[in-house]
C-alpha cells in the first residue's frame, strides 16, 4: 500500500471517528452533567419527574384517528418538497415536455393525499362531546 492510500485512510477513519464522537458526545455530555441524586420527598424515589413538576394523570392518552391524517398530509407535503426542490434545480435543460408531465404527474398523485384528507373531513376541526347523549 502507498502513501497516498495511507493518507486516504486516515482520512477515513478521521471521519469514522468524527461521526462516532458527534453520536456519542452528547450522551456522555449528558451522562457527566447530570445529577446522581433522586428527589426524597414522600418517598417518591422511583417517580419519574417531568421538568421538575409532578406528573398528572396517565401517560397513555389515547388520539383521535384525525391527528393521523394529519400525519399523513404532513407526510404529502413533506414528500412533495423534498422531491419538487431537486427537480425545480434541473428543470428545462434536456427534456421540457417530459419533465413537466412528470412534474405534473408527481404533483397529481400527491395531491390525491390531500383530496381524501379533505373528503374524510380532516380540514374540518370538530370538537366532540363526550357528555352528549344520543337519542
Amino acid at each position: 500500500m502507498d502513501s497516498i492510500h495511507g493518507v486516504d485512510l486516515i482520512y477515513v477513519m478521521a471521519y469514522c471517528l468524527g461521526g462516532l464522537g458527534f453520536a456519542l458526545g452528547p450522551f456522555l455530555v449528558v451522562w457527566a452533567l447530570a445529577l446522581r441524586g433522586t428527589r426524597q420527598t414522600a418517598h417518591k424515589t422511583g417517580q419519574f419527574i417531568e421538568c421538575g413538576m409532578e406528573p398528572i394523570g396517565d401517560a397513555w392518552i389515547r388520539y383521535s384517528a384525525v391527528y393521523y391524517l394529519y400525519a399523513l398530509v404532513f407526510v404529502a407535503f413533506a414528500v412533495d418538497v423534498l422531491y419538487l426542490i431537486p427537480v425545480a434545480l434541473i428543470y428545462n435543460r434536456v427534456f421540457a415536455v417530459r419533465d413537466l408531465v412528470e412534474v405534473v404527474l408527481f404533483v397529481g398523485v400527491l395531491s390525491l393525499v390531500i383530496i381524501y384528507a379533505w373528503k374524510k373531513g380532516v380540514f374540518e376541526w370538530k370538537r366532540s362531546n363526550p357528555t352528549a347523549h344520543k337519542s
